[in-house]
């Protein structure tokens, strides 16, 4: 120790020790991966991928639909791995998941898919407190089209948004805010569009609109319209409402209010929610109240009002998205949300990092432990002491 050189003449002692250390980022443990149906590939692969990268062992849980197309990746998993490494189970979630996490032998739980199902599953394992997670959940992304907006541009971005995909998406436009002085222009123009999309199977050419894969969203989209005309919205669009078992047509609601449950419920299908606002602290009422906070989407022309929305929804939201639709990517972007819409952050190296831990070996820079370590790392006796690492 000395005294203490910072000049406040408190005659305190510091006690100075240098320490030698060796830092490297491990495995967790065993991680199961969840996948949606929406994107039953992709979306399996954003965790799956990253977790074996960073040494752990996995159980891949298949999407109850879209299962067929992870079949080709079966061989390679079988020639690329040891035994064990890469695990698949199918069937029925609620069947097979309770069961394993209750064992206690999962360490990351890597979910896309709904609050309410990891709620319930994290609840399974035995201790909580050790479970890390990575959860990309449900959200209710906004678009905002200001008095000023390129009606042009914020059509088309608004009609990509909410209809691209069926709507299932996340990261889809969930419900539209128009300001009351463009609101009939937009109507009119978004809603000609809406009806131009073209209907059929997925492997026909110009198709936009496919049935759904979810034999029960067809019910639960009249449910949320039948409550909305009850409380006095309209379906604005001559398609709209039309149902062929699970081909749902594209359907604008308008006007919609906070009595609605499509308001705040995520419909998660080809069903389009609009609301007129006059003043912006009306949308600012919308988002603190709402339990979601992924994305929203501004369309302006005025740097000031851009401004200003940006530094509020930053503070609600994970990303603000200028004059386009609501989206992901690309993936060296952070993917993540606030409130019930995530946990955990996804991109290469935020991915990289949720599946791994940082460990050490520390020791004081005295001569008896400079030459152990020393001759540790010389012979190689240690698989972790060592300094020829190619990464």
């Amino acid at each position: 120790g000395r005294y203490c050189d910072c000049g406040c003449g408190c005659g305190c002692h510091v006690l100075i020790v240098c320490v030698v250390y060796l830092t490297l980022v491990l495995y967790v443990g065993v991680v199961l991966c969840l996948g949606p149906f929406n994107y039953p590939f992709n979306e399996t692969y954003t965790t799956l991928i990253p977790a074996i990268l960073m040494g752990n062992t996995v159980v891949m849980k298949l999407p109850r639909t879209g299962v067929l197309c992870h079949f080709p990746t079966f061989d390679l998993f079988k020639d690329c791995f040891p035994k064990g490494v890469v695990n698949v189970v199918s069937g029925s979630g609620r069947e097979t998941l309770p069961p394993i996490m209750a064992t206690g032998k999962i360490d990351v739980f890597a979910f896309i898919g709904t609050s309410s199902a990891a709620d319930s599953l994290q609840k399974e394992h035995p201790k909580p407190h050790r479970l890390r997670v990575v959860l990309g959940l449900e959200a209710k992304n906004p678009a905002i089209v200001l008095p000023d907006a390129n009606l042009e541009v914020a059509v088309r971005e608004c009609l990509l948004g909410s209809l691209s995909f069926n709507g299932q998406r996340c990261t889809a436009i969930k419900i539209i805010f128009l300001h009351k002085d463009i609101s009939e222009k937009f109507r009119a123009r978004f809603i000609e569009e809406v009806d131009k999309l073209k209907m059929g199977l997925p492997w026909e050419a110009g198709v936009a609109i496919t049935p759904l894969p979810e034999a029960n969203k067809p019910n639960y989209l009249t449910e949320l319209i039948t409550d909305a005309e009850a409380k006095g919205a309209k379906i604005v669009n001559k398609r709209g409402g039309k149902q062929d078992r699970t081909f749902v047509a594209p359907t604008v609601l308008f006007p919609v209010d906070k009595t609605m449950r499509v308001y705040h419920e995520e419909q998660f299908g080809p069903l389009v929610p609009i609301k007129n606002f006059e003043k912006i602290e009306e949308i600012y009422e919308y988002l603190d109240s709402s339990p979601y906070g992924q994305q929203a989407a501004i369309f302006t022309r005025d740097p000031n009002a851009a401004s200003t929305l940006v530094d509020v929804l930053v503070n609600q939201v994970s990303r603000v998205n200028l004059n386009s639709q609501c989206q992901r990517g690309p993936d060296s972007l952070p993917f993540t949300g606030r409130k019930d819409s995530a946990y955990g952050t996804l991109s290469v190296g935020d991915a990289l990092r949720s599946f791994s831990i940082r460990s050490l070996v520390a020791a004081k820079d005295e001569k008896e432990s400079q030459e152990l370590v020393s001759t540790i790392v010389a012979e190689h006796k240690s698989n972790f002491l060592r300094l020829d690492y190619l990464f």
